[in-house]
């Protein structure tokens, strides 16, 4: 990976990690079409700079997490299915890390939910979150360990199932990230370093410098997101995930063979 790569990714990271679109899945394809999606490096810099995105709900969040130990207790509790399913799957994950199409049908399939779910849920008014709906929206999150689901939006529609509000299961998807992704990083760079790789200076400075232009991204991009979704919901996300799901299986199929696990 070059410097450019690492730039594209970034940035592809931070308008997408807050959006129901999946940052995975974008830097899934982004890299494929770049040529170094199987990299082991590829693979730790696409979850390492997830860390930069999510400190950016820190710093604009950040009264909300000093309100109370009930706030945190709720996000360990939503946080502990990840946990047990990451690591026992977390081998298998890897390996649908490296597949466009995996993707492209999980984008599309998402795509038809994100379609109804403002009519499915519109009367929600909902805006306390209990330690069972914290757990429930706890297990949709895991949804999201398929490339392509979307974190952001598996938890946003897991939290409006349990009739809370659009806001309210938004600001806590967004609040759950920041354990998930300290978490994700955490394993990931363990991961690396028990198969017997190693970080050179070029490799810690391109994650030094995915995660502050991801950072910086994420901060824009949260305020958009959330101003647009409390006035006009989730269809345009939906349609967005179908397009871009058909287009890719089309270049799979009728264009140029995209790499498949």
């Amino acid at each position: 990976m070059n410097e450019i790569q690492a730039v594209v990714l970034a940035v592809i990271e931070g308008i997408t990690e807050f959006l129901p679109i999946s940052s995975t899945g974008h830097m899934v394809l982004a890299s494929s079409f770049m040529g170094i999606a199987s990299e082991d490096f590829t693979k730790l810099f696409t979850v390492v700079i997830q860390l930069g995105a999510i400190l950016s709900v820190m710093v604009l969040y950040w009264k909300r997490f000093l309100q109370s130990w009930d706030f945190y207790k709720k996000l360990f509790v939503a946080f502990l299915p990840a946990v047990f399913l990451g690591l026992l799957l977390n081998k298998f994950i890897d390996q649908l890390l490296e597949s466009p199409l995996v993707v492209a049908i999980s984008l599309v399939l998402g795509g038809f939910v994100l379609l109804k779910v403002d009519d499915w849920y519109a009367d929600n008014k909902q805006s306390d979150i209990s330690y069972s709906t914290a757990l429930k929206i706890g297990f949709f999150q895991t949804l999201a360990m398929i490339p392509g689901v979307s974190r952001s939006g598996a938890t946003i529609v897991g939290g409006m199932m349990q009739k809370i509000d659009r806001k309210t299961a938004t600001e806590f998807s967004f609040f759950l990230a920041v354990p998930t992704m300290f978490g994700a990083t955490a394993k990931k760079l363990w991961d690396y370093y028990q198969e017997g790789l190693q970080l050179n200076q070029h490799d810690i400075n391109l994650l030094i410098i995915g995660n502050v232009i991801a950072f910086i991204v994420a901060m824009i991009a949260i305020k958009a997101f959330i101003n647009y979704i409390t006035k006009k919901g989730f269809k345009i996300f939906g349609y967005y995930r179908i397009i871009i799901g058909l287009l890719i299986i089309f270049i799979h199929y009728f264009i140029h063979p995209l790499s498949i696990v």
